[in-house]
């Protein structure tokens, strides 16, 4: 049987953390080589699942042709939580993007990345994004 090691919760906020830093900065290269190629995606934004990271890669190089970018990006409510093998990351995230055509949008989401480990390190093989519903966004959940 394999020894799995079991990541600490401040390598995994930290690993996260390198992944909104990233996105934030609008730097692709960065934020991709924290994802393992056959990482999975799940976006309510899309209408379904990206398989692999060349997907999710391809999607947001349209994007950025089309002007788009990210403004501001500020994480809150973060959970580590570790296990033999890997983590999970969660966070609401608060985002103003440039549409690319001259406005700006705003919103609240939860999103959960899964981690596992990689020799000494940390990469995200899964991310989940979704929305807040009313409720929580008012803070009565």
């Amino acid at each position: 049987m394999t020894n799995l090691r079991t990541p600490a919760l401040e390598e995994i906020l930290a690993a996260a953390a390198q992944i909104v830093r990233a996105f934030a900065a609008n730097d692709g290269t960065e934020y991709f080589t924290a994802f393992a190629p056959d990482a999975s995606f799940v976006f309510h934004t899309e209408p379904g699942r990206l398989d692999a990271r060349a997907e999710y890669e391809a999607l947001w190089q349209g994007w950025i042709a089309e002007g788009w970018r990210v403004l501001k990006c500020v994480s809150t409510e973060q959970l580590a939580q570790a296990y033999p093998g890997g983590g999970i990351f969660s966070h609401t995230v608060a985002t103003t993007v440039d549409l690319g055509n001259g406005t700006q949008d705003s919103y609240r989401e939860r999103e959960s990345i899964v981690f596992r480990t990689d020799g000494d390190g940390l990469l995200a093989v899964h991310e989940h994004l979704s929305t807040l519903s009313a409720l929580d966004d008012a803070g009565e959940r």
